[in-house]
């Protein structure tokens, strides 16, 4: 029986984990913290995940929450702007594409306590400590793989930055989320949940998502501010409470429509606020040891986008799904550097459109992506294609990212290629 430690126990770690579990092998996670320490801790992310992460998850036996996580059947843009002979801020674009699939998001700390949970009740190790460089130096020669899943700290040295796959050296959004419970519904399309994105030009982006928490069904407020910009207020804040305030204040701002539906909110617990900033950034997956042994990263280690098209929890879980088919396809043959970088370029195939598309979101806006964006509100497939996106990203190389393409798509939509948001 192979044995292999995953250190880390977010998404693409545990996925993986108790996928080769239930294939048989030897596995030990590591963990910096235990499942009861998770839950009651502070929250960690935006995810919604869309129909191809949520298939892995549920051909894994590991759709825990599926049956209680609110169903986002549709996922909608606005653009927040002026209307000539209309005061104040006004939403001059605003459509809602249909998914083929639902969107779910599971609060994290939900479901990677829960996981933990499983994958020690199916018989796991798990070993609670915050690894340091020493100990895989250590604990590398006593298994055949080991796999380095924690996106932060220390281990993430061990992968080299790849420029040529990273165009950004600085974080590009200032980022602050809140959990609430309390949120109204939105007057268009009551009848079913969506996740909602509000471009703010020259501000940022508001997210509004759907979501499980700890205390059940919640929203989350999610703000993406350009660094130092009227959004990019939140390093200082004491306390929550403040947290959440700056946020309401934001929405009066700048989306007055979302404003109005959450004058009752309030945050789901102590722990349903953050705010942080890092650069996104491709690695090298290959990791060299102090005694030359070798470490090979996962998800966020070695691919990490911006949450600006919430796609960290689906690129884990894809990341997860490709490399467990890569590690059972291997037999018994050794995980030589050779083989790791074969592993991740083979999950780089897929994840090159969600950086290629993540990028371009987070850089000035081209006039064909604003018209692109202001088709959709005119014609619905143009808005349930650019929703389905989300899934699959990789349908976005068609028509999206220059002007010709956009404009033959247009065109054959009927739709005028004019057009400016």
């Amino acid at each position: 029986m192979r044995r292999i430690l995953i250190v880390g126990a977010g998404q693409s770690g545990l996925q993986l984990a108790l996928g080769l579990q239930a294939k048989g092998y030897d596995v030990t996670v590591m963990s910096n913290r235990t499942p009861d320490e998770i839950r009651s801790g502070r929250v960690m992310s935006t995810q919604m995940m869309f129909r191809t992460a949520l298939r892995y998850e549920r051909e894994l036996g590991l759709n825990f929450w599926e049956g209680l996580a609110p169903r986002a059947l549709g996922l909608g843009f606005s653009v927040a702007g002026t209307v000539p002979g209309v005061p104040g801020v006004q939403r001059p674009v605003d459509w809602i594409g249909r998914l083929d699939g639902y969107a779910q998001s599971v609060d994290q700390r939900v479901k990677m306590a829960g996981w933990l949970d499983a994958f020690a009740e199916r018989g796991g190790r798990l070993v609670v400590h915050a690894a340091a460089v020493s100990d895989l130096d250590f604990l590398a020669a006593r298994h055949d793989l080991v796999l380095v899943a924690a996106g932060k700290g220390e281990l993430v040295s061990l992968f080299r930055r790849d420029p040529a796959r990273s165009p950004y050296t600085t974080p590009q959004r200032a980022l602050a989320l809140s959990y609430v419970h309390g949120l109204g519904p939105r007057a268009e399309h009551p009848e079913y949940d969506a996740a909602r994105c509000t471009i703010v030009p020259g501000v940022g982006e508001l997210w509004v998502i759907p979501t499980l928490t700890t205390s059940g069904r919640a929203d989350i407020l999610f703000w993406e501010g350009l660094p130092g910009g009227p959004v990019d207020v939140f390093q200082d804040v004491e306390g929550p409470g403040e947290h959440l305030t700056r946020t309401l204040e934001l929405l009066e701002w700048f989306v007055p429509w979302e404003y109005g539906r959450a004058t009752a909110v309030e945050l789901t617990d102590p722990g349903a606020t953050l705010a942080g900033r890092y650069v996104p950034a491709v690695r090298d997956p290959v990791g060299r040891l102090p005694s030359g042994g070798l470490v090979l990263g996962v998800g966020d280690a070695v691919v990490v986008n911006d949450p600006l098209t919430v796609q960290g929890a689906n690129s884990a879980a894809k990341c997860a799904a490709s490399y467990l088919a890569s590690i059972v396809e291997r037999g018994d043959e050794p995980f030589d550097a050779e083989w790791m970088r074969t592993a991740f370029e083979r999950y780089w195939a897929s994840a090159r459109h969600v950086t290629r598309w993540t990028n371009t979101m987070l850089g000035p806006r081209s006039p064909h992506i604003r018209a692109l964006i202001d088709a959709a509100a005119r014609l619905q497939p143009v808005a349930d294609r650019i929703a389905n996106g989300f899934d699959d990203p990789s349908d976005f190389d068609d028509y999206f990212y220059d002007a010709a393409s956009a404009g033959t798509y247009m065109s054959e939509a009927k739709v005028p290629a004019a057009g400016g948001t």
